[in-house]
């Protein structure tokens, strides 16, 4: 089996990131939500805020992002409309492949269904409250794929960062992905 990080692994780029600029298109008065969840992430890498902080943050302004576009899951299909270009060339979809990452649920059901990717385990936003109900980041991934597959071996896992050390740690095999190079590092 196949696990694999997206962004910056099998798409190019942070595919949250530029979902929301994509997003401003429609409603540009979402941009004053960036500034909010861009201190919250900067304040974490920095180490002066935990991940629950960082999740507890995130959260309470997901739901006001959200709710500031009328057709949120159209403005999703136009987006991969337009970044499915961005799918690396070296990434071909395999039936057992698995996407673990922190993107949301809403933005990466419509890009596996392209790609015909079926196991996705991702950041999730309950469509329902729009509320966010869980991150996918570093030791959660880990934690999340055990409690999924249990003792399902990885043979191959495939990131752009050291921060997916848990994954690395359980995969036979781990591989860096930077641009379009790809370097076994396990």
């Amino acid at each position: 089996m196949r696990v694999l990080d997206f962004d910056n692994t099998v798409y190019s780029g942070e595919s949250v990131l530029d979902f929301y600029i994509f997003s401003l298109r429609y409603n540009p008065k979402a941009v004053k939500l960036l500034f909010t969840v861009l201190k919250y992430a900067l304040r974490y890498k920095a180490g002066k805020m935990t991940l629950e902080e960082l999740e507890k943050g995130c959260a309470a302004y997901a739901h006001d992002y959200i709710c500031s576009f009328s057709e949120p899951e159209k403005m999703v299909v136009s987006f991969w409309n337009s970044h499915m270009k961005k799918i690396k060339k070296w990434y071909t979809p395999q039936k057992d492949d698995i996407i673990m990452t922190a993107s949301f649920n809403v933005i990466m059901d419509e890009v596996c269904k392209r790609l015909g990717v079926s196991r996705c385990v991702c950041s999730v936003i309950n469509k329902d409250t729009l509320e966010v109900e869980y991150l996918n980041f570093n030791k959660n991934k880990k934690e999340k794929f055990i409690e999924l597959f249990g003792g399902a071996v990885i043979d191959e896992f495939y990131t752009d960062s050291i921060s997916d050390m848990p994954m690395i740690e359980i995969a036979k095999s781990a591989y860096l992905v930077r641009g379009s190079k790809i370097k076994r590092i396990k």
